[in-house]
Parts: C-alpha cells; structure tokens; sequence
C-alpha cells in the first residue's frame, strides 16, 4: 500500500490568513482525492505564535492591537480587516472583527496538542477558529478553551487539568523550535512529505497541484529505483 503523502502546517489560531489556507487546503486535497490512485494525504497541525507577548485579556479592539503591534494608521488597518474579511467571504467563512476578543494564542496551541493525542486534532482546530474569528469566543483562557474541547468532542475537565500543568507546552515549543529550522517566519507555511515547502494561503489549485507533484515524484523514484 502507497505511503500516505503528510502535510505539517505551522499556523497561529490568531491568523486570518491561516483560517483561509485552510479552506482552500482542504478544497485542494479534496480535488487531488478525485483521482482513484491518489495517496492518502496524512494531515498535522503545528503550532506558531503571531505575537506571543499578547496578553491573555487584551484591553481593546483587533484594531487597537494592530496599530499598536504594526505602527500602522488606524485607516490602514481598517483597510486591511475589511480586505481580509472580504477574502474569508470566498471561502464560506464569516469574520467578526467586532466582536473578535484578541488574545494570547499559547493555551490554545497546547490544547491543539492534546486534541492531537486523542486524535481529533483537526475538529479542535476548526471550533477554535470558527469561535476566535466568527463567534467572538474567547481562545485564551482556560475555562473557555475546555468548554471549546467539549463542543469539539473531548472530554472537558481532562483537557482543563492538561492545560493548567502546562502538559503540552514543551510540545508547543517544539514546533516553534522547529519551524524556526526551518526558517519560517509567517504563516501559515506547509510542509509537505517533508521536502516540499509551501507559504501563505495558496489557492486550492496551487494545494492540488503541489500534491500531484509529489505523488508523481514518489511514482517515478520508484521506477528510477
């Protein structure tokens, strides 16, 4: 049996962009699974802080924050919330940048780690960032972030003790010790069957095609072999 192709993607719940590559990665795996011979494609998640010196209870707008972090104008970022907002809308996604509560990302990370464990951690990915980006839920603290691992089908006061010991922060900064090898510095990045390095939130071809790439370098090394 075919070896399935995996894809390690380093992105921050905080990021717009990695919410929209998201999409189109799955609608780019999903055209590249049409084809009856495709390889399996294994999916991992790995964790990348935007700006980890956010507190956990930010005083203030998604904006405020932006102009203070970026030293941009206050237009300028308007500009830049309405165009990604604009950009989430193609791919079914609804952002609320009114009632987004900015926060620290780091307990939510280590909670992605424990979902991992319990091998649902593509279903914690997505409640975390549909309640960060459109339901205007809190992501940093605790108590929510265990009600969220509830919705998302884990058990509740097991990844609330998790996330209170700190159980999967060495994990976390792993992933960042990692991606800083790789040299990443944005996200999200993907890296696929460990060779193939792909960045920012391509549009579902580019995914498809990346994939097809690879399946078709596995076939003809094969031969070669």
């Amino acid at each position: 049996m075919t070896e399935p192709i995996t894809v390690d993607i380093w992105s921050d719940i905080a990021c717009p962009w990695c919410y929209i590559g998201k999409r189109r990665f799955e609608a780019g795996r999903a055209a590249f699974a049409e084809d009856p011979s495709a390889p399996e494609v294994t999916v991992r998640y790995h964790s990348f802080e935007l700006a980890p010196d956010t507190p956990v209870d930010f005083d203030g707008s998604e904006e405020d924050f932006l102009v203070a972090h970026k030293q941009l104008p206050a237009d300028r970022v308007k500009q830049m919330l309405a165009q990604v907002t604009d950009i989430a809308a193609t791919v079914g996604l609804t952002y609320d940048y009114d009632r987004l509560q900015h926060t620290n990302t780091v307990k939510a990370h280590e909670l992605l780690h424990f979902a991992a464990d319990k091998g649902r951690q593509l279903e914690m990915l997505e409640r975390l960032m549909s309640a960060y980006f459109t339901e205007g839920r809190h992501v940093g603290r605790i108590d929510d972030l265990a009600e969220l691992a509830a919705e998302a089908g884990l058990d509740r006061d097991e990844a609330a003790q998790a996330l209170r010991e700190e159980r999967y922060l060495d994990a976390v900064r792993a992933d960042q010790q990692q991606a800083a090898a790789y040299g990443i510095n944005g996200v999200p990045f993907f890296v696929i069957d460990g060779a193939y390095g792909v960045s920012g939130a391509q549009e579902a071809a580019t995914f498809a095609d990346v994939l097809r790439q690879v399946a078709e370098n596995r076939e003809a090394s094969s031969v070669d072999a």
